[in-house]
């Protein structure tokens, strides 16, 4: 990379000007992520008051932790190219800066994916494009597009099914269940190597095989609404925007609600494949909107309170360096969970001690990085590959670190 000049570097974030609720939003995510794949990769069956645990990650924190992520993604990239333009940043300028911070988001993604088994940042990367095309939309045409994003695949999925049970036909069968199989099977034993072969195959066999592959998803959906807020300044001036939070707050209860005690109970279709699109509300009304009551909740919260900016420093110091710390625990949950590692099984009462463990960890490590340093690891390097320079990392003498 070429040295950097003055004109190159963008100025560091300073205490003052940092949105801290998205800090703490990220750090919170971060929590309930650790404690959703502990959940999902070492429990073991449990009775009575300890099963409640696992109901509780299920019903209350899984989706809605990863929701909570997408739409902070969202936000960030929003926030990137804000500044971008305020600083009048040529136009062309602002493609080449996002791609690159896209493409590195990528490769981060790949890494994630076929070292450690976690997905999710790959496929981040590829759906953060749309927001380059669409950020100047109207916020009535991004609304109706997040809409459409968000019943894309479940829509298509139950006419399918309709449209294969009208005419005999037999359903499509994916190519990746066998992958899949062979990932966990692989997972069980004690060969790494074998383990990455089999999730590398997996991950070159997920690129898109048909039209609907290509569908957007929720995630797309929960980066477009985390567009709009940060257009609308929900974070920058929450106490201006009461009602807007209030009703998207209400919107993620009530879809939670209806989720879980309608449409869980429909009665069975005769129709192959065309149940679980209608549990999903088509896409429109699912369990996972209860993300944006919890995010609503927090920058309230802060904006009222703001004593409780520096009582959930602890969330605000992960987040920070968010992306750092994911690829920590992934890194962590899976040595833990694997064959290859400690081939962990946990109680609930374990694993929830053990999550809260690691994410302290994380924290107290983020606090002491971050008094040394303005930025995580990983972040410094996905800063320097997105301004295509070298950035400062060490703090002078006269900074000072806050959540």
């Amino acid at each position: 990379m070429p040295a950097a000049s003055p004109s190159r570097v963008p100025a560091p974030v300073n205490a003052a000007d940092r949105l801290h609720a998205l800090d703490v939003l990220r750090g919170l995510a971060l929590f309930g992520m650790i404690l959703v794949h502990f959940h999902q990769k070492m429990r073991l069956p449990a009775t009575g008051v300890e099963e409640l645990i696992g109901w509780g990650v299920w019903v209350l924190v899984e989706q809605k932790a990863w929701g909570t992520f997408a739409f902070l993604f969202g936000v960030g990239f929003a926030i990137l190219l804000r500044r971008l333009e305020a600083r009048g940043t040529p136009i062309r300028s602002i493609y080449l800066i996002y791609l690159r911070r896209l493409a590195a988001l990528a490769f981060v993604g790949i890494v994630a994916e076929v070292g450690f088994g976690f997905h999710i940042l790959f496929e981040y990367a590829c759906w953060g494009l749309a927001l380059l095309f669409v950020r100047r939309w109207s916020s009535r045409a991004l609304l109706a597009a997040a809409a459409v994003f968000a019943c894309a695949r479940p829509l298509a999925a139950e006419l399918i099914a309709v449209h294969a049970w009208l005419t005999s036909a037999s359903p499509a069968v994916p190519p990746t269940p066998s992958l899949a199989q062979a990932v966990d099977a692989a997972a069980r034993q004690g060969a790494y190597v074998a383990l990455l072969s089999a999730r590398w195959a997996l991950f070159i066999n997920s690129f898109p095989h048909s039209w609907r592959d290509v569908l957007p998803d929720a995630n797309l959906a929960l980066f477009t609404v985390g567009l709009l807020a940060v257009r609308h300044r929900v974070l920058d001036d929450p106490q201006r925007q009461i009602r807007l939070i209030a009703g998207w707050m209400t919107f993620g209860a009530v879809s939670w609600a209806v989720s879980w005690l309608v449409l869980r109970r429909l009665p069975r279709m005769p129709i192959p494949g065309a149940d679980w699109p209608l549990e999903y509300g088509l896409g429109l009304i699912q369990d996972q909107w209860l993300c944006f009551t919890y995010i609503g909740a927090i920058v309230l919260l802060l904006a009222y309170r703001p004593i409780w900016t520096a009582r959930l420093a602890i969330f605000g110091f992960a987040g920070r360096q968010a992306l750092t710390n994911y690829m920590v625990q992934a890194a962590v949950l899976d040595a833990l969970s694997s064959g290859y590692g400690a081939g962990l099984t946990l109680r609930p009462y374990a694993y929830t001690a053990a999550a809260v463990l690691l994410f302290g960890m994380e924290a107290v490590g983020s606090r002491a990085w971050l008094t040394k340093f303005r930025f995580g690891p990983l972040e410094w390097i996905w800063r320097m590959v997105t301004y295509a320079s070298i950035q400062p990392v060490r703090r002078s003498v006269v900074e000072t670190v806050s959540v």
